[in-house]
């Protein structure tokens, strides 16, 4: 059960509605944590904008996704692994085992999987990698503006992932656990 109110729409705050009710428009739901963050209108603001923009990036959204799969596996966010297999599966069309492989920073495709790599180092290193670990998301085909996305993603999952690891967030989407919680 979450820890912090998910309040019912009759409850959320005006100023959180309109950027809701663009979800609701985008998605057809409004996901738990989407609501959760509307108890705080700036911070539901301040996440839709990041997300928004970065879907505009260079990064693909199969890409991106297995970049959330990945933090949220190092993480150990069940909410966001249950959001983001669900949408892996379904909006950015990645195999089975893909998805699984995504969760241990792997791919099938080397470029993809330098990216998870490095995406995990970031995490791991709080984003104090090395010269050489750069060095290989490069030579992996990623310009500076990839590399920056690369990161800028990181932080936006990882930002998911607290918020919904505090809150312990009702999950709405099918469970997926994380292997060592």
């Amino acid at each position: 059960m979450s820890r912090i109110t998910i309040p019912a729409a009759e409850n959320t705050f005006e100023a959180a509605k309109p950027l809701l009710d663009a979800v609701q428009k985008q998605l057809g739901i409004v996901p738990n944590l989407m609501k959760l963050l509307g108890q705080s209108p700036a911070a539901l603001e301040g996440y839709l904008s990041l997300n928004g923009a970065l879907a505009k990036a260079s990064l693909n959204v199969a890409l991106r996704e297995r970049i959330a799969l990945t933090i949220a596996e190092f993480n150990g966010c069940d909410y966001c692994l249950s959001a983001h297999d669900y949408l892996g599966r379904n909006v950015a069309r990645i195999h089975d085992t893909e998805i699984a492989a995504a969760r241990d920073a792997r791919s099938e495709d080397a470029r993809t999987e330098a990216a998870l790599q490095f995406a995990l180092r970031v995490a791991q290193t709080r984003g104090q990698v090395s010269d050489a670990e750069l060095a290989s998301l490069r030579l992996a085909g990623f310009d500076q503006a990839a590399v920056l996305e690369i990161v800028v993603t990181v932080a936006l999952n990882i930002l998911t992932n607290y918020v919904n690891n505090v809150a312990h967030t009702d999950i709405d989407f099918p469970l997926v656990q994380a292997k060592a919680a």
